[in-house]
């Protein structure tokens, strides 16, 4: 492993994409590799920079690559932005959340079995009790609960056994 000072940490951009289905249970991977081995987590995953993909695009090619599911880019929604600092000592992620904007029925789901782990479907209500990222059970679920419909950007420092954060931006909708 190669290390890092805080100052000059590696940064990195994804998305995190939150499907709901009519019965409001999520569609979560627990993951079998890093990040996060062992945890479950919004399917996602890392922005391709290189050819100028925006992470619109990200979320919309993620979606389809990791659940099978084909979305219009008009039924994918930015919620949120969060930038985690020092996350796990090793890497600055800056992750934009998006929500697909219509219930998504489970037999869109193509295969539920892939390489980064095993999607499965939790209602909203059952999240919070299951193996998820540290920074996800003190601070992200809590906004994604609170902002479905609306939007939020929240800034984690995870350099000390103490996470620090501060919300800079939200609204929230009238109506989900």
């Amino acid at each position: 492993m190669t290390e890092y000072s805080i100052t000059n940490l590696p940064y990195k951009i994804a998305v995190l994409c939150y499907l709901y289905d009519k019965d409001n249970r999520l569609l979560l991977i627990h993951r079998n590799k890093e990040p996060n081995n062992g945890c479950y987590s919004p399917i996602g995953g890392k922005l391709e920079a290189a050819r100028g993909e925006s992470p619109h695009a990200c979320a919309v090619r993620e979606i389809e690559e990791e659940a099978g599911v084909k979305v219009d880019a008009s039924e994918v929604r930015l919620f949120g932005m969060l930038s985690e600092s020092a996350y796990e000592g090793e890497t600055h992620w800056l992750l934009f959340a998006f929500e697909v904007t219509r219930h998504v029925d489970p037999s869109e789901v193509e295969q539920m079995d892939m390489d980064e782990g095993v999607l499965e479907w939790v209602h909203v209500d059952d999240v919070e009790h299951k193996n998820i990222p540290r920074t996800d059970r003190e601070i992200i679920w809590d906004l994604v609960k609170q902002h479905r419909g609306g939007f939020f950007s929240v800034d984690i420092d995870c350099s000390s056994e103490h996470l620090k954060w501060q919300v800079n931006e939200e609204w929230k909708a009238t109506h989900v």
